[in-house]
């Protein structure tokens, strides 16, 4: 019998947590306010972590903490009861990347297992096994392994391993850049990254100051250090296979939209497998493919998984089309009335081809013909941020459900 490995969602807030769990997540990973690498995802307050514990706990899921900066001396001193409290709080596991701070975790959390970050670059076999008698339980490995690879370090450590399988992949070494602390002064290793990989450049030869040759034919600039994004839909049957016991996607500052395109694709492509334990049907694999690419914003790439590929960077920045906005959360349902309830993301209104995204992963079509506010008048827009707003849908639709438009049609 198949083992079902576990789907592991990014949380950037509480909202995006409530997301990931409603469309399939069987555990998410968030940061708190301090200690974490993505400091401008909004992140987790204790009090706001105690809520989305109550919220996983209630669906039968997990939440694991990061705490994963390389750290300084001067972070460690609010580490010890930083640590403390996510014991107290009893969180599912707790993701490292500084051996110093997985020592200070088994010591000021010591019932907590401790997943070793990406971050931490493990390649190899050894590099596991040192981290497995430091007391790590799991391990995320780096991203720049074949499916050989990660199934040899499986295979010889027994160790629990999760791998990346979605999302934006960082143009140095599993996130080690130092591109934005050198134009930014913001260190992407203390989780405060400005995304230098995403300009446009040029090249520039030191006695022809002021004249810029393209990289390639483009107007723009080249975006040579731009990487595509990784999806590995396909390789989930094989991933299955050599025993990865945890399936990652990237984004903890993406959208709500994000996070339940991915979480309904993935999940339906783990049941599937674990159900059959067959090969996708291609209609299958092109629906998921489709479905993915819609919440995308650059074109996909296996990254390193059937070995180094020189097609990993999109070097034209290419425009994805048919993507979609995320238009507004769905917050209720009145069946009598045949009336959704949406707390407003973005402008749409009467007239626009709408789609609702439902947490089974179903996509139901219609067009916007009526639109009221919370005081019951007709409105033709909702045009303001967050704003409630009323209108007739002729099937039940669970609360967390995506509101969402395709980004070409009318505003």
């Amino acid at each position: 019998m198949l083992k079902r490995p576990e789907l592991v969602l990014p949380a950037g807030d509480l909202e995006k947590l409530k997301t990931a769990i409603i469309f399939g997540a069987d555990a998410v990973y968030i940061g708190g306010k301090e200690f974490s690498l993505r400091a401008y995802a909004g992140n987790f307050s204790l009090e706001e972590m105690r809520k989305g514990l109550n919220f996983a706990r209630l669906h039968g899921r997990k939440v694991y903490v990061t705490v994963n900066i390389l750290a300084h001396n001067r972070d460690l001193t609010k580490m010890p009861s930083y640590l403390e409290k996510l014991e107290e709080m009893k969180v599912d596991g707790i993701i490292v990347s500084d051996p110093g701070v997985l020592r200070m975790a088994n010591r000021y959390a010591p019932s907590i297992p401790k997943t070793i970050s990406t971050q931490a670059n493990v390649t190899n076999t050894e590099t596991a096994f040192l981290y497995k008698e430091l007391g790590a339980k799991r391990i995320v490995l780096a991203r720049e392994l074949t499916l050989e690879e990660i199934g040899e370090i499986k295979r010889d450590t027994g160790l629990e391993i999760e791998v990346f399988v979605h999302g934006a992949m960082c143009v140095a070494y599993s996130g080690r850049c130092l591109l934005s602390h050198y134009m930014t002064g913001r260190s992407a290793n203390r989780g405060e990254c400005a995304h230098p990989c995403r300009y446009r450049y040029v090249l520039e030869e030191e006695k022809r100051p002021g004249q810029y040759f393209p990289i390639e034919e483009d107007e723009r600039g080249s975006y040579i250090l731009n990487s595509k994004d990784l999806c590995l839909i396909e390789y989930i049957p094989r991933l299955i296979d050599i025993g990865v016991d945890a399936f990652k996607v990237e984004g903890r500052m993406k959208s709500p939209l994000y996070i339940a395109s991915v979480a309904s694709v993935y999940r339906q492509a783990i049941e599937e497998y674990i159900a059959t334990g067959e090969a996708y049907k291609e209609e299958e694999l092109a629906r998921w493919l489709k479905e993915l690419s819609r919440t995308a914003s650059r074109p996909f790439t296996n990254g390193f998984i059937e070995g180094e590929s020189p097609f990993i960077q999109d070097i034209n920045k290419t425009v994805l089309k048919d993507r979609v906005a995320f238009c507004g959360m769905v917050i209720d349902y009145d069946e009598k009335k045949q009336m959704v309830k949406v707390e407003q993301r973005a402008n749409f209104g009467v007239g626009d081809e709408m789609e609702i995204l439902l947490p089974a992963g179903d996509v139901y079509q219609f067009t916007l013909t009526e639109l009221y506010d919370e005081e019951g008048q007709a409105i033709d827009r909702a045009r303001h941020a967050k704003q409630k707003v009323f209108f007739k849908v002729d099937v039940p639709v669970p609360p967390y459900s995506i509101l969402r438009k395709g980004e070409n049609l009318s505003a």
